[in-house]
Formats: C-alpha cells, structure tokens, sequence
C-alpha cells in the first residue's frame, strides 16, 4: 500500500559502477524504498530487487520497458517500479557504469501522455482565472489552435467573443460560463452546446463534462473538462422532435390549405428555411385530384400555390396563385416518377466529400440511387439546397412540396431526405382527410341550402328576414332548418327546427321533417296536433331505417338515434294572436314596439321521436309591430358561454324599431357568433303587421234557406264597396255554395267572413266537425257540384278545424295594382 509521501515522491535516480555496486543514490530513492543513501551505497544493485534479478540486469533495462519490477522497500514491502538504465560514459566514450531511473508503476508512463494525447475527445485544463493550462489535439483542432499558441492565455484572449448578432451559430458563451461556474463553486458540471466551429460548415453539438481539480489541502487549483462531437446523435434527436412536433401540429383543421400551412410551418426555422406547397387546383376544391398517367404527356404543370413560408416571411395571402412548373423542371420530374430529387448547389470539396456534417449520412453510399444531384443554379435564387418530394395520399398525387435552405451553409443529408419525406408523408394524409371532407361538406352544404326557401313566400301577415350560417371550416354540416308558410285566412306559420348531428345524415333528415311540416301545415293543424303527427312520423321513420336482418348492421343514422327539436307558430294579423308549440325546442323571443319583452307562459316539450308525450300550445297577443326572435341554439350557445349568456346577448341586440331586419339579422349574427363555429345557426325575424279592420267584414248567418240571398248580396256589396266589381261574381257563387252547405250539413252557429289581404279570401264557420269532400255527380244527380265549382272558380280552398268546430275557406287571386 504506497503511502502519500511516496506517491508524490519523484522518481529515484540510482547510479551504479562497472562491478554492478551503488555508488550514487538520491534522496527520490530515498522516499520511494525507505533507504538512506549510507543502506544501499557499496551494495549490490541486485540488493535492492525482491526476486531474482532478470539476465543482464541493470544493463538489460532499456528506455522501454515491458512491464513493472518488484523492487524490496526497507520496511520488507514490494514496491513495483518501472527501471529504466542509461549507460554512464567517460572520455573516449568507455562505459564507466549506468545512470538507473526508478519510479512507481503505479504513477503515470509516458503511454499515458500520448494517451492523453491522442484522445479523439476534446481534452483541457484551465486555472480559475480560465487561463490555458494544457490541451490536447482534438482540443486545438476545435479551436483551430495549438498548445503553443494557447499557454498561459485566457480563453477570451484566445477566442474573443462572438458577436451573436451577427454569428448567432458560434455562441459559445455557455461553456465559458459554467468553467468559471465550476472553479467558483467547486461543483462539476455537464451540459450540451451548440456552436459552428471556425472553419466548419455546419454546427456542432458538443457535450461536455467540467470537474475542478483539487490539491492535497482540497482547494481548486485548475477546471479540466472533456467534450466529444454528439452533433450525429444531437440531429437525429432533433429530427425526431421535429417529426414529434408535426405529428401534434399538422391536421389540426380539417382545411386543404390550413394543412398545407402546418406542414410549412413545422418545418421552418428547424429542418429548414424556406417550404412551398403546390397543390392540384382540384384538390383545392375538393375534388378527385387528376391521375398520374396525365403527367407523361411532357405539357407543363399547371397548380396552385397552397403555402409558402419562410424564416422571414410567411405569404399566406398567396394561396390559391398558380404556379406553372416546366416539363423537365425537378418538381414536375418528381411527380412523374413518384421520387424525391435533392439538389446541392456546391460541388464536392478537395477530399471528394462535401461538408455533410457529422454521422453516417455523410457517407455517399446512404442516398438514394439518383441523390443528390449538383445543381449550381440553385445559387442564383439565392439557394444552398432543395429537397423536392411528391406529396402523395392513398395512391393518389396531390402535389409537390420543396424544403430549400438559403442561409445555412451545411448541405442537407441522407437523413434530411427521410426527414423531408416523412413530413410529407403525415401531411399529405391530413391534407386527403381535409380534401375529402371539403368535398363531403360541400356536398352536405349544398344538400341543405337546397333544403331551405330558397325565396321567402309573398304574404302580408309579417316582414320576415332569415339567416342560415353552416358552422365554420373543421366542422360538419348540420341539420338547422327555418320555413314560412302562408296559411289560410291571412295567417302564416313561422317554424325553426334542429336536427341533432352533422353531416349528409342530418341535412337528409332536415329535408324530410321541412317536407313534412310543410304537408303537415297545408291541412291547417294547430300547433300542438301539427308537432304530434310530426312526432309520429319521425318514429315511423326510424323505425323504417332499422336493418331487418340482425346480421347485416347498418350504419345509417336516424332521425331517431339523434334526435330533433322544432318549433311551430302561427300569428294571424287579423287578431294578432300568435299560437305556438315547442318539440324540445327554444322558445322565440317576443319584443314589443317599445323594446319591452313580452313573456310566453310556456315551457318546451319534449324533443321529436320520444313518443307517447302531448305538446302543449299557447296562445298570446302581440300589439302590432313586435319583434318575434326564432332560432337554433348555435346562434347563442357555444364551448365559451352558456345558454343564458347568449340569450342575454341576443336580447341586447335586438330592435324592434330597426328600419331593416335584413340589417338587424347581420347586427345579431355578428354579435352572437363566436369566431370558431363548432355548430350550425339559424335565424328568423319577424315583425307582426296587423290588417286593417276595414279589411274585414263578417255576418252571423240563421240555419235557414232563407237567409242565403241576403249573404249573398251583403257580400257582394262588400266586394264592389273594397273596389273589387271584378271578383264580385264568383264572390257570389261561392257564397252562395258555402252557405248553403253550411246550413245543409253544417250545426250552428254559423258564421260568413270576407278578408281582403294579397287574395280575396271568403271563410263560412260552423259548429260541426265533419269534414267536406269533393265528389263526382252524375249525370242526373241535382248536387254534389258545389265543392267543386269552388275549387273550378277559385284559386284554392281547404278546410282548417278549430276548437269549435271548422271552417271552409277559398281564396281569389286579386289584380297587381296598376294592372290593366
């Protein structure tokens, strides 16, 4: 066990005459064996060896020894020691003994030295002032410095800081910091730097280990470190990262150029400084992008700039510019053949290589066959580099992409091809999705557009003005629905409907509930009877979609397995009563002239499709000139507010006193749609109208015979009175055939009404619930005419039941003013 005096003994110098015997002996020899020079001076060298002395020792000992010899200390331990001789000369030459240098095995050969030195790791020492103490050559090949030049300098004296305005890549400021961290704290330290070494093309990563060096009192005399070149390992990472991060980014919306846009962007400033998307016009829109047995034809490609972004700029608003590429262009050559091209703009440097970077993808033997190519063009747009890929999805081209470095000098790698492809490759994916959704929502919107009026119906009973808005890009179409339908006796229906779900399912159904309502409204039911039947059908429905055989499922979607919510009322200006029903639908809101809210005492039923439940109607009065509100929850409800919150708002925009509701219909959709639309809304307003009451006349009519020639005149005086002689016979005919039904088939009371609206409208009520119907007479027969020379006569008639009873009506096409 060598203890802490000899370990820091230097060697022993032993000098030994021509008869082998010691005549000099230092005091080294001294500290390492324990012996004085008075124990060992006219002995035997011999004497000092714990075993047999190897043959021709000491002069066999040369200036390279195999291996340690076991010397014997004074106190009877075995020191092994490495025994190098050199001989002792006099004059002529003549041997006069050797000069032997012992020194411990244990402390460090002159191996270890060129060990140290040759280490491919960048080795240094430094004192707390950062001052040079010793470097080996890897560490001066970093520098571009020897240990020479470096000794006894400081680091910053050496290597003066760079400006990292103008070289942001050779920021080693890090390192120097956590060196003089080291030798103040006394804590050993580890990071990653990155930094363009002088004379490198390309940057490196470095990591790095810092240990302060300690005395035998433990205070820090010196900072050494050791670094070795990760940078291979350090982009792969970064590589992975990238692919990481756009994995998470790219398809975030399902919008063709929104993808384009993230793949640009996930890719710049890391991989790259420039990347433009071009995509075919037709994928643009949606549609089936061409084939490509079509780019064998040697014409020009002619598609459409999607993105382009860059380190300095990003050109979003160039989207949709054409873009023409050259038959024999790299990127219409890509798209023909299916491959990536890479394009280098410097020729290989004097060793045959180019300044790849560290790692196996510097080796030409990892390209592809064809890559990479040397393109000197590429400096005249201001270029080092391009990497051209097709942008492919299920068998189909899209498009082309190009990642194109300008200002880094490093040229792009085999890895940078994979790279670049795979990035490709996860957006062409997201950017298919996002196509085929614009074109299956293009599809559904254009379905439901079709649905809806596509003109509102001429009536005078309300101003009306409507808004559908679809829900924004990323989201499915829905299944909002609004309709107005004019019904008899100036009255008209106001209905708002919602089918639950998205897609070409719930446009599909939307148009089958509007079509229903709508046959459901021209037999004049109320409300509540209109929503029951509406209830029946939707379950009919459903239940007709269901798969009959259990083992062949369906996947279409019902009316039922969604759900749907509608909204029925009816306002009648002659009394200027509105009546309404809900199936699980938001009530409208009602403000009167004077901006005040008008309460509807009632309460939604349940949605259509439950079953088995009533529908409740009410009825209220409106003084002429309210403002009634109808819409679906997207208008008001969304992920940032709740139903309150956006009917609040809603009622704080709305005015009753607005010149124009079509204005007024843009005021609340601006206001109450949030900027991201996840839903559809629908909106309709309506403004009430009253009609003159000098517009209607009525008679209470006696169940008699009799009584049928004084209607008869009366209404025709009435007629001619409104300046309408024109129409005052076939008033007279059909007066005088409703009249006498009545009191025929009809119960009492009975009652005559005329309303002068956009149509001459004629009205005979009475108690009795049966229904008329026409019927063909024979040839004999003395009636069964009457019904139909009303419809011969007239432009319409129906029969509507009311609580009392029912009523028939017909109505007359009145002249355009102004009309000849």
């Amino acid at each position: 066990m060598a203890t802490a005096d000899n370990q820091d003994a230097p060697p022993a110098v032993v000098v030994v005459g021509p008869d082998g015997q010691v005549s000099g002996w230092s005091e080294g020899g001294c500290r390492l064996l324990g012996w004085t020079a008075d124990d060992v001076v006219g002995r035997p060298v011999t004497d000092l060896l714990a075993g047999p002395p190897p043959p021709g020792f000491p002069e066999s000992a040369d200036t390279a020894p195999s291996g340690p010899v076991a010397l014997r200390h004074r106190d009877g331990r075995t020191v092994d020691a490495v025994v190098t001789a050199q001989p002792l000369r006099g004059p002529h030459g003549l041997v006069q003994g050797h000069v032997v240098t012992v020194q411990r095995w244990d402390r460090r050969p002159v191996i270890a030295d060129r060990a140290f030195e040759q280490c491919p790791f960048a080795l240094g020492v430094y004192d707390p002032e950062l001052r040079f103490l010793w470097i080996n050559a890897s560490s001066g090949r970093v520098i571009a410095h020897t240990e020479e030049q470096v000794l006894g300098r400081h680091y910053r004296e050496v290597l003066p800081e760079f400006d990292r305005s103008l070289f942001p890549e050779r920021d080693d400021k890090p390192y120097t910091d956590q060196l003089a961290e080291v030798a103040r704290t006394g804590r050993p330290a580890r990071l990653i730097t990155v930094f363009r070494p002088l004379g490198s093309n390309y940057a490196n990563a470095w990591a790095t280990s810092i240990w302060p060096v300690r005395d035998a009192e433990g205070k820090v005399r010196a900072v050494a470190n050791w670094g070795f070149d990760m940078s291979a390992e350090y982009w792969a990472r970064q590589r992975l990262l990238i692919l990481n991060e756009a994995g998470r980014d790219i398809g975030r919306t399902l919008d063709v150029i929104g993808t384009c846009r993230e793949l640009a962007m996930s890719a710049v400033p890391g991989f790259t400084d420039l990347v433009t998307v071009d995509l075919w016009e037709e994928v643009l829109r949606g549609e089936e992008p061409p084939s490509p047995s079509t780019l064998t034809g040697g014409d020009a490609l002619r598609l459409s700039r999607a993105a382009r972004h860059s380190a300095d700029e990003d050109t979003g608003g160039d989207a949709g510019q054409p873009v023409t590429f050259a038959a024999d262009s790299v990127a219409a050559r890509c798209m023909a053949i299916g491959t990536s091209m890479v394009q280098l703009a410097e020729e290989p440097g004097p060793g045959g290589e180019w300044a790849f970077g560290p790692g196996l993808a510097a080796d030409p033997a990892h390209w592809p066959p064809g890559n990479p190519q040397i393109d000197a063009s590429l400096a005249a747009d201001g270029l080092t580099g391009r990497i051209t890929v097709p942008l492919r999805a299920r068998g189909a081209l899209l498009g082309v992409v190009a990642f194109s470095r300008t200002e880094r000098p490093e040229a792009f790698t085999a890895d940078d091809l994979i790279l670049a492809e795979e990035l490709t490759a996860k957006a062409a994916v997201a950017i298919d999705n996002a196509r085929r959704y614009s074109r299956e929502r293009t599809t559904a919107l254009t379905l439901q557009r079709s649905l809806l009026p596509q003109s509102l119906p001429n009536q005078e009973a309300v101003e009306v003005a409507t808004r559908y808005l679809p829900a924004g890009t990323g989201a499915e179409v829905g299944g909002d629905w609004f309709d107005v339908i004019p019904l008899s006796g100036a009255r008209v229906a106001l209905i708002v409907g919602d089918v639950v779900g998205h897609g070409l399912h719930a446009s599909a159904s939307m148009g089958r509930l509007r079509t229903a309502v709508r046959t459901l409204a021209d037999v004049d039911l109320p409300p509540d009877e209109l929503l029951t039947h509406l209830d029946d059908l939707v379950l009919h429905l459903a239940s007709d979609l269901q798969p009959t055989d259990a083992s062949h499922p369906t996947t279409v979607q019902t009316i039922g397995e969604t759900g749907a919510t509608c909204l029925y009322a009816v306002y009648d200006p002659v009394s200027r009563r509105l009546t309404l029903a809900s199936a699980g639908h938001p009530l409208p809101l009602v403000l009167s002239p004077d901006g005040s809210q008008t309460p509807i005492p009632a309460q939604p039923g349940p949605p259509l499709g439950i079953g088995g439940l009533p529908f409740e109607a009410t009825e209220i009065e409106l003084p002429e000139g309210s403002l009634l509100a109808l819409f679906t929850d997207g208008l008001i409800e969304s992920r940032e507010r709740d139903l309150d919150e956006g009917i609040a708002e809603l009622l704080r925009v709305l005015d009753p006193a607005a010149a124009s509701l079509e204005a007024l219909c843009d005021t609340v959709t601006d206001a109450t749609l949030p900027e991201r639309r996840t839903d559809d809304a629908a909106l309709l307003l309506a403004r009430t109208r009253a009609l003159d009451p000098q517009h209607v006349a009525d008679w209470d009519v006696e169940p008699d015979f009799a009584q049928v020639p004084r209607v008869r005149k009366a209404a025709v005086d009435q007629v001619e009175a409104w300046g309408l002689a024109e129409a005052a016979f076939v008033t007279e005919l059909v007066v005088s055939e409703l009249v006498t039904n009545a009191i025929r088939y009809g119960d009492p009371p009975i009652r005559l009404r005329l309303i002068r609206d956009t149509a001459l409208i004629c009205e005979v009520s009475d108690a009795s619930n049966t229904a008329p119907h026409l019927r063909r007479a024979r040839a004999f027969d003395e009636g069964g005419r009457g019904l139909l020379l009303v419809a011969q006569l007239t432009q319409g008639w129906g029969t509507r039941h009311t609580t009392h009873g029912k009523t028939i009506w017909c109505a007359q096409s009145l002249p355009l003013p102004g009309a000849g």
